[in-house]
């Protein structure tokens, strides 16, 4: 049987996730989990710290490319909408996502 972890929030999404993103990638490796997506409430914020500790756990030999799979997301809320939960493919992804989430802000009030 085989898990991934799609929707993590860390302690930067304020008042939703409690965990640093580092403590998220160190017991998704520990309890065998075959991915993590951290998804942060409109940002990217926990990636971060979450991407050093990964790699960190990668070069220790606790987990590989092969068996593991971190995701960077994020929950995006849109006025009136359900939660839109948006999972980066890869580094184009990422950009885009990253962009996405700019121009969000850049309408939103101050």
């Amino acid at each position: 049987m085989s898990y991934a972890e799609l929707i993590a929030q860390s302690n930067f999404s304020f008042l939703e996730g409690a965990s640093h993103p580092e403590e998220l990638v160190e017991q998704a490796v520990a309890l065998g989990l075959k991915g993590l997506a951290l998804t942060d409430r409109d940002g990217v914020y926990g990636v971060v710290r979450a991407h050093p500790r990964f790699k960190d756990l990668q070069q220790e030999g606790r987990t590989c490319t092969d068996s593991f799979r971190f995701i960077v997301g994020s929950k995006v809320q849109v006025e009136d909408l359900p939660p839109l939960f948006l999972l980066a493919r890869d580094r184009e992804g990422y950009a885009q996502l990253s962009a996405l989430i700019s121009r969000g802000r850049l309408r939103c009030p101050k």
